[in-house]
Order: structure tokens, then C-alpha cells, then sequence
């Protein structure tokens, strides 16, 4: 969560050096460069089965989909009111959860989660209805990429909870990060705008080197790790603080405030 919460700082800061398209595909490929040792060193070692090449398909597509749509997510809108919205993935976690998950169907049985998903629900329509340019064009695009997120997010989510349930984290996430960073540079080759990677300086790469590092490689793998041990859900519904943090981020870095109609919402929302 503190990771994850870095991210969304470092990809609205970078908006004004690069667009999504290359910024995703460098930033992915940092990630995978920053595990590829382990991955090297799981092949020499013969601890690599090349069944995981097949197992990371599915997650890898549902991946680049989800950061292709996170990061564009930022050029539209600030971080805290974007991440707010990227929340309602919970709903497609629980939904996705029950459906193919056998293991965790008994949370169906519990009242308080159809009490937290209604809150959830409400939480944010009513934060999206509170924002003063809700109408704005800008806006409205910004909030149907959150929401494309959040859905592919579920999907990521769940699919790795059945892909790599007795796979080593590292590892796992070491072959989606190959396979993101092919899909992603495939989007930049075609919409990108990859020549700019070569006009900015060394400060915009050293922060494109430390976002890749901490909120990609290192959130990634404590994320798979969490899932592995406790389930899809529990993980996701752990991570509805993040908000709060990028809010307290996103204010001293870009002066961003949510409304007090926004927060409480918000706070319905975590709830």
C-alpha cells in the first residue's frame, strides 16, 4: 500500500516530460531489468518451471490493459481524486472472486459484505458527483479511464490469485513483467511518442528509474505475495487506504484538495 501510494505521485509528475504510452513501456521495462537478475538466477539454479510461461499470459494481458488505462488516468485528472475513483475495483475483485474462486464463496454468507460493497457503491458516486467540473469533458474521459482501471485491476487481481497460487512471487512476477513491458512497448510503437525518452534529462530519469523500482517492481511483488497467503480479497480491501495517502502526497506536491463534500464520500467509500 505505502508503494503503491508512491505511484500515482511519479506518474503525474512525469506527465510533463513523457506520454502514458512511453512512460508505461520505460517504467515497465525498469521493472522487469530490476528482477532479472532473480530470474537469471532461478534459471541457472534450474528452480525455474516453464510451465509459469503459459500461467503468465493471462495476467500479463490483463496487466498492460490495466496500465494502460492507470496511467492515462493521471494526464486527466490529480492523483488523489483519480485513486479514489480506481477503488471501485474492489467490487469487480469480491465479484470475480466469487465466481471463479471456490475458496473465498463463503463470504457470501456475511452480511457486512454486502453492507461494505452497497457503502462502496455509494462512496463513489458520491464522490463523483461532488466534483465541481464533473461535467468537463477532461473529466468525464479522466473518470471512465479510473473506472476501465478498476475493472481491469479486478481481473489482474483474481487472475493472479489462480496463476501463481503455488508459484514463487518473485518469479511470478518476474515473467509479467517481461511479457507487460513487450505489450507496452508494442502500444508505444504505435501511439507513442518514444523519441522524447531521449530529450529528457537525467533528474526525469533518475525519478522514472526510482517510480519503476518502488512502485512497480518492489509493489508488485509484496501484492502477489499478500494474495498468495490471504486471498484476492482481503489484499484489495487493505489497499482502500491508499487514497487518504496520495491525497496528503498529491497536496504538498501539487497543491491538489478534495472538497469536504469529496472526503466524506471518500470516507464512506473506505468504509
Amino acid at each position: 500500500m505505502l508503494l503503491w501510494s508512491l505511484g500515482p505521485i511519479f506518474i503525474k509528475y512525469l506527465a510533463g516530460s513523457l506520454d502514458s504510452w512511453t512512460q508505461n513501456a520505460l517504467r515497465y521495462s525498469v521493472a522487469f531489468l530490476f528482477w532479472l537478475p532473480y530470474l537469471l538466477l532461478c534459471i541457472r539454479k534450474k528452480r525455474f518451471d516453464s510451465q509459469i510461461l503459459r500461467k503468465a499470459v493471462a495476467p500479463s494481458i490483463a496487466n498492460v490493459l490495466l496500465q494502460s488505462c492507470w496511467a492515462a488516468t493521471f494526464y486527466y485528472m490529480n492523483p488523489a481524486f483519480a485513486v479514489l475513483l480506481t477503488k471501485t475495483s474492489v467490487l469487480w475483485i469480491v465479484a470475480f472472486s466469487l465466481v471463479l474462486l471456490p475458496q473465498e464463496r463463503r463470504l457470501l454468507k456475511r452480511k457486512r459484505l454486502w453492507l461494505c460493497l452497497i457503502l462502496c457503491l455509494t462512496g463513489v458516486m458520491g464522490v463523483m458527483w461532488a466534483k465541481e467540473d464533473f461535467s468537463a469533458s477532461g473529466s468525464l474521459f479522466g473518470i471512465a479511464l479510473a473506472l476501465s482501471a478498476a475493472f481491469c485491476w479486478g481481473l489482474y487481481t483474481v487472475s493472479i490469485r489462480i496463476a501463481f497460487r503455488d508459484t514463487n512471487s518473485l518469479l511470478g512476477f518476474s515473467i509479467v513483467s517481461l511479457y507487460t513491458s513487450i505489450g507496452l512497448w508494442l502500444a508505444a510503437l504505435c501511439v507513442g511518442d518514444i523519441a522524447a525518452c531521449l530529450h529528457i534529462g537525467w533528474r526525469v530519469w533518475g525519478l522514472l528509474i526510482l517510480s519503476a523500482a518502488t512502485s512497480i517492481a518492489m509493489a508488485h511483488v509484496c501484492y502477489y505475495a499478500a494474495i498468495k497467503r490471504l486471498g484476492a480479497t482481503i489484499p484489495a480491501l487493505v489497499i482502500l487506504v491508499q487514497p487518504f495517502l496520495v491525497l496528503l502526497m498529491s497536496r504538498l506536491v501539487f497543491n491538489e484538495h478534495l472538497n469536504i463534500l469529496q472526503l466524506c464520500f471518500g470516507i464512506v467509500l473506505i468504509s
